[in-house]
């Protein structure tokens, strides 16, 4: 397998591949990184700040990462060095004999360039491609698909294989993935507690929801099955990490029946919700919603008293000179509008009534002249940067809304949690999505006195720092806890092992805070290293510092599935039968480029139903367990 990088995600997932599923693997990369791990954003300067942190609580934390990246720093087998990603460059890399090729370039031009030349160098290899546009990453994949299909078509199959596109010859499928896409769940989820972790596929959607431990006397919800154990020291901020190191006290992936009955007072992962969420016709958009789209709450509301006044001057006129309802509401808006006659020698009443309406409608002529500027994005524009409400407190505050942040503060507001973005760059990507959601907005370095205080940190629930720059994650972290020493901190941190350093370090400097540190790289090279496997892996969802992977799989040639029951074939810590694809072979060829759809599949299986050689499952899988399951490493292994 060849990987192409030109960050930390193409060295971790080189190593994933090779630690844990035994491939061998051919890593391209700019000639500064041959050697050497990559340098991280402003890594000395946050070295610093930390060995400032260190040597105030006289830990000796900087021992790194234990087991959470254990191989992480193995060198693979394979090394190019290449300045651009060229045709000569990926053939010198063995693409033409590669089974999968990842590419995981920061730009989406680079990979897009690369993965053509690749498709037309091997028609059969199985490309991954890292694209933040989600889609131009569909057209992407289709491209890529049809041009496999057609090469395949042509008899492209130089080594004998049929030429009829039959997955089951060569799996020469496209995926495109996004490390924002696959980090974003987590970070959100980190910051909030008993939020839902989505795998949505292909028309498939997996819900997995994080749930506290339940009070005393009180059972957990199991949902369908239950898919891990978190950690016993999870609310601790003295506790586990939460890692795969963190032994006994750690996260429990695919526990038993018996170790679920036997952990009490830790919080769980159940899988609550299957659905299928195919495309949808979109329901015409009535009167209200245009309008309300149109028009900002506070016009809507001024409208809505003008018109009441209306009414009620209608009203009035009726009862005061005795007209029918309709001619009373005909004159007064006659009288609005200051269109209608003196009421010279009138009653009184009818008299006060004819003033009350123009004054009314003077106090019209503003609103209709602000409706229209709003309609016309003047005013849009002019206060699309909001400050953060005086009485706002309980809110997230989320640091950088770059690609990560972006993807974040999406998945906070559609589980409506509310945000406060702080932000350096007057041109950052993510201003728009904040400026269509009406999230408050503060401009301004962080580093710098007052920017903290203006997003309210001192009300906040938690910090989410996930700019670019490790210096400006850590340096917010430490200014925000000298405000507010209790306060849920979150980082992005580049390296896995600086980061769980930083996190130790935090935690025994403010014992009563909770702090988590996250490494894109490590939340998304599992999702990259399972989608290089093959289609068959439907997505991935982290647990605290652990990645449990979502796979189709035939049963056919699997000894550990093939005649057994589902509760045979359940393996502790390893993988579970989750669901039965009731569809044929044929049904599944001419549908494999969409994937399993909700229709198809039956859930909730009875651990008594025998599995049989034609039948296609859905599993959960631990990346050791999957690797097992699908024979990777035992290969290998022969072939040395």
């Amino acid at each position: 397998m060849v990987v192409a990088g030109d960050d930390a995600l193409a060295h971790r997932l080189a190593a994933e591949l090779r630690g844990v599923y035994g491939e061998r693997v051919t890593l391209v990369v700019p000639p500064a990184q041959g050697g050497v791990r990559p340098p991280v954003v402003g890594r000395a300067r946050a070295t610093a700040l930390f060995d400032r942190v260190s040597a105030a609580v006289n830990r000796a934390s900087g021992n790194g990462g234990g087991g959470v990246t254990a191989g992480g720093d193995e060198t693979p087998e394979r090394v190019v060095e290449a300045a651009e990603l060229t045709e000569g460059a990926l053939a010198y890399a063995g693409v033409e004999r590669a089974t999968a090729l990842a590419l995981v370039y920061d730009d989406d031009e680079t990979n897009i360039r690369a993965a053509l030349t690749a498709r037309r160098l091997n028609p059969r290899i199985r490309l991954v491609l890292r694209l933040y546009n989600r889609r131009l990453g569909q057209h992407i994949e289709a491209l890529l698909d049809q041009a496999s299909a057609l090469a395949a078509g042509a008899g492209a199959g130089a080594d004998g294989s049929r030429a009829d596109g039959n997955a089951e010859v060569y799996d020469a499928s496209t995926t495109v993935l996004s490390d924002a896409d696959t980090a974003a769940p987590a970070l959100a989820a980190t910051a909030m507690t008993g939020t839902s972790k989505v795998v949505q596929t292909d028309g498939l959607m997996l819900r997995a929801v994080e749930r506290p431990p339940p009070g005393p006397g009180e059972v957990a919800d199991p949902g369908l099955c239950t898919l891990a154990l978190l950690s016993a020291t999870t609310n601790d901020p003295a506790g586990a990490d939460g890692s795969e190191g963190s032994g006994a006290q750690g996260p429990q992936l695919l526990p038993d029946e018996r170790a679920v009955a036997a952990a009490t007072g830790r919080g769980i992962v159940v899988l609550e919700n299957v659905s299928y969420s195919g495309p949808q016709l979109n329901p015409g958009r009535g009167v209200v919603p245009w309008f309300g789209s149109l028009l900002s709450r506070r016009l809507r509301w001024s409208f809505a008293g003008l018109v009441a006044c209306v009414v009620g001057l209608a009203v009035a006129s009726m009862l005061v000179t005795g007209e029918q309802p309709l001619q009373a509401t005909y004159l007064t808006l006659l009288d609005l509008f200051a269109i209608n006659d003196p009421a010279i020698g009138q009653p009184l009443g009818r008299q006060l009534l004819q003033l009350c309406s123009g004054l009314v409608g003077l106090l019209l002529l503003p609103v209709l002249l602000a409706a229209v500027l709003e309609a016309l994005g003047t005013f849009r524009s002019g206060t699309a940067l909001r400050k953060p409400p005086r009485g706002l407190s309980g809110h997230v505050v989320l640091l950088g809304v770059g690609k990560i942040g972006t993807r974040v503060l999406a998945r906070l507001r559609e589980l409506r949690i509310p945000v406060v973005c702080v932000e350096a760059d007057p041109e950052a990507r993510g201003l728009a999505l904040a400026r269509s959601l009406r999230v408050p907005l503060v401009l301004g370095d962080v580093t710098q006195e007052g920017v903290l205080e203006a997003a309210k940190i001192h009300r906040a629930h938690a910090l989410l720092a996930l700019t670019s720059a490790d210096t400006m994650n850590l340096e917010a972290v430490l200014s925000a806890r000298t405000l507010r020493p209790d306060l849920r901190v979150v980082l992005r941190l580049y390296d896995d092992d600086f980061a769980t350093a930083v996190y130790r370090t935090l935690r025994a400097a403010h014992p009563g805070a909770l702090t988590r540190s996250r490494s894109v790289s490590h939340l998304a090279a599992p999702a990259f290293a399972g989608a290089m496997l093959g289609r068959q892996i439907l997505g991935a969802i982290p647990v605290e510092r652990r990645v449990l992977l979502f796979a189709a799989v035939d049963v056919g040639g699997h000894p550990q599935l093939e005649g057994r029951t589902v509760g045979e074939a359940f393996r502790a810590g390893a993988w579970r039968v989750l669901a039965l694809d009731t569809a044929t072979p044929e049904e599944r060829r001419a549908a494999q480029q969409s994937g399993p759809s909700g229709p198809r599949l039956v859930w909730d299986l009875p651990s008594t139903h025998v599995l049989r050689p034609e039948d296609r499952v859905v599993l959960a899988a631990t990346r050791r367990g999957l690797a097992e399951l699908l024979g990777r490493r035992p290969r290998q292994r022969a072939e040395a």
